[in-house]
């Protein structure tokens, strides 16, 4: 009996614990100048972590929910943590590699609220094409 409340505390604590903290998830910088994730879906109070794994690259925010409270932009070649409190599309971008197309799009809480804002994104010809392919991935997930 006291092996199973043990066990239950210990299952309770962990639903618990994700359901206030929510989950991390992890997207590198890789060496083929894109994200390991390029869409990535989360919820509400959710973190992405980018993880240094190749050099010469940053995150950079371009939109979102609201441009004004939007996160600033990171440093080349640092870790960088940004946990969402507010649904809706973000889009980023590796400074260093905007032209080349190198996005990313954070969907959060399944809300499509902003897409028609985040689609009028001024861009260059190749990152145009990317966001595109990136949104119809959102869309269609």
């Amino acid at each position: 009996m006291y092996l199973l409340y043990n066990i239950v505390s210990v299952i309770s604590l962990f639903v618990f614990s994700n359901a206030v903290y929510g989950k991390t998830i992890q997207i590198a910088f890789t060496k083929h100048d894109s994200y390991s994730i390029e869409v990535a879906h989360v919820d509400v109070g959710d973190t992405i972590e980018w993880l240094p794994k190749n050099e010469g690259h940053n995150v950079e925010f371009l939109g979102g929910p609201n441009i004004n409270a939007l996160p600033e932009k990171s440093e080349l070649n640092a870790f960088y943590a940004v946990t969402f409190d507010l649904p809706g599309l973000y889009l980023y971008q590796c400074t260093p590699h905007r032209h080349m197309g190198m996005l990313g799009l954070v969907v959060v809480g399944n809300d499509f609220h902003n897409l028609d804002e985040i689609r009028k994104i001024k861009l260059s010809r190749a990152p145009t094409s990317v966001l595109k392919r990136l949104i119809k991935t959102a869309v269609s997930n």
